[in-house]
């Protein structure tokens, strides 16, 4: 059966409470990542950008579609789409698709991502894997969560005149300058217009959930050395789960010196305890430490997100 074959199908947009009523039809989210995909769904809007439709079937809300812009990565649009299990593979995606994207300025890209437990425990991703190729998205990216775990690495050697580990203020502006310089730099597969103030807003600020940073410099360097590499914990999601952090270098390295940078730091932050780290394809450096980790069972892949757009 397809979508025009389907009697009492309508399209409406997204309305108050429509969060509620495709709970009970959808139950819970499977993972983590489609807590926050659902999350996406909103009400449209001009400013900021967002359109978002809602399919019923006799008066029943089964599916919903959302496309909205990001000012931070302003050159595509995300987007997702969810319908209920039972009334999959019938075209209702697709017709959401479509109806989205006429809402949408002419030449507008979209993006999407999909997130698949590494033991294959996410029964969704192949169906959406199909379903986003089939519409046109390519793969543009794969981010990795990833578990490091203690004494992966050997301690580097410190010194005074060398190699040095601090404590930073997150509040500083020398490390807020530093992560935005290396968020901009990490993505230029998905360009964005990170500033050291959006910096404090969403990475390092005590709204999100950032506890300290530690960063490395040589002091071989000069007294004014660079900082070479940071890392930023955060608490984690339960109290039993491994620390949350994000490790970043200075773009201006080169790789090499960049991979050693992040290797060294790693190496402290898991001397006794294991931590979590996001990876991505475009991470090269921190990529190619935890490469060397992976085969000797030091570092583990928890869940892997592929992201997808139109224009790949």
């Amino acid at each position: 059966m397809s979508v025009a074959e389907l009697e009492g199908l309508t399209f409406r947009p997204w309305a108050e409470g429509d969060d509620l009523r495709l709970l009970e039809v959808w139950g819970g989210p499977r993972t983590p990542q489609a807590h926050e995909d659902r999350a996406m769904l909103r009400p449209s809007s001009d400013e900021p950008f967002a359109r978002c439709i809602v399919a019923e079937l006799d008066d029943v809300p089964i599916a919903a579609g959302v496309v909205y812009s990001s000012s931070l990565h302003p050159q595509r649009y995300w987007f997702y789409v969810e319908v209920a299990s039972g009334e999959r593979r019938q075209g209702i995606g697709h017709q959401l698709l479509a109806l989205l994207k006429a809402e949408l300025p002419a030449g507008a890209q979209l993006k999407s991502r999909y997130t698949a437990a590494a033991a294959g425990e996410n029964p969704d991703a192949d169906g959406a894997a199909g379903f986003l190729a089939a519409e046109g998205f390519g793969l543009i990216n794969k981010s990795m969560l990833v578990v490091v775990e203690p004494s992966a690495l050997p301690l580097p050697e410190f010194a005074e005149d060398g190699l040095v580990l601090e404590e930073a203020a997150t509040g500083s502006v020398e490390l807020s300058t530093l992560v935005a310089e290396f968020y901009n730099a990490a993505h230029a597969w998905d360009p964005s217009t990170m500033t050291v103030g959006l910096t404090q807003t969403m990475l390092l600020g005590p709204h999100t959930g950032a506890k300290g940073a530690v960063v490395v410099r040589d002091r071989a360097m000069g007294e004014d050395a660079p900082i070479l590499a940071f890392a930023v914990s955060y608490e984690p999601a339960r109290p039993d789960a491994p620390t949350e952090v994000l490790l970043g270098w200075n773009p201006e390295l080169d790789e090499e010196r960049a991979a050693q940078a992040c290797r060294d730091l790693l190496a402290m932050l898991v001397h006794q305890f294991p931590v979590q780290l996001e990876v991505d394809t475009a991470m090269v450096p921190l990529g190619r430490v935890i490469d060397e980790l992976g085969p000797k069972g030091l570092a583990t892949i928890v869940t892997t997100t592929n992201i997808v757009a139109t224009d790949a």
